[in-house]
């Protein structure tokens, strides 16, 4: 019985969580290409035919985690919360994901010590947090216009900020497990980050002068 050919989509996906897999056991060094496909189940002309390289999986390994982060936190934007709340809840949605699956940043911790040791490969990490930067610069526009404020910094300046601000919580809550802390720390950097947004000023209709007194002045003259 001839086996079901899977599309070249589904094919990635599965490699990709398979990579995750292994390298959450055995760490990046251990992710060899032979190593993915035995644990996706697959040959290694399945590997090549999906991804050109061990290299382009890994780009998409990190789309994919950093993907999954960025839908996380759009998911909690509400339009009209104020920017406050907004980040608190952006930024809580975010530790819910990371506690959800640990594994998956433990990866990406994993990935970035790899690719700066590892000579050839240092342009994944830069590219790693290249990918974090982008998408919470996307998710600071979109929440400033969901809460109608705009920022007082260049956005690329506070996406960094946000930037290194998760990436320490996340860190410091893989070391110790201690939710309450976490949730603390971020709460802190939500109400930080806030004070770098202005509310929008309403446009309103310049109201023409009136030429016929008014009742109040006529009122006073009498």
């Amino acid at each position: 019985m001839p086996v079901p050919r899977i599309p070249a989509d589904e094919r990635r996906e599965l490699l990709v969580r398979a990579a995750l897999r292994v390298i959450a056991e055995r760490g990046v060094a251990g992710a060899t290409t032979r190593a993915i496909v035995a644990e996706a189940g697959m040959s290694l002309a399945s590997f090549h035919y999906a991804f050109r390289s061990h290299d382009e999986m890994m780009r998409e390994l990190i789309a994919h985690v950093v993907g999954g982060e960025a839908t996380a936190v759009f998911a909690a934007l509400r339009p009209g919360t104020d920017i406050r709340t907004s980040l608190h809840d952006g930024l809580n949605a975010f530790l819910d994901y990371v506690i959800a699956d640990p594994g998956h940043e433990q990866v990406m911790q994993e990935l970035v010590q790899y690719s700066m040791r590892t000579p050839g490969l240092e342009h994944l990490a830069a590219e790693q947090y290249e990918s974090y930067r982008r998408a919470v610069t996307e998710l600071l526009v979109e929440g400033a216009s969901a809460a109608g404020a705009r920022w007082t910094r260049p956005v690329a300046e506070i996406a960094r900020l946000v930037v290194a601000a998760t990436d320490g919580a996340t860190l410091a809550w893989l070391a110790d497990r201690d939710e309450p802390a976490a949730r603390r720390t971020l709460e802190f950097a939500a109400d930080s980050i806030a004070t770098l947004a202005v509310p929008v000023a309403r446009t309103t209709s310049t109201a023409q002068p009136s030429t016929a007194p008014s009742t109040a002045t006529e009122n006073q003259g009498a």
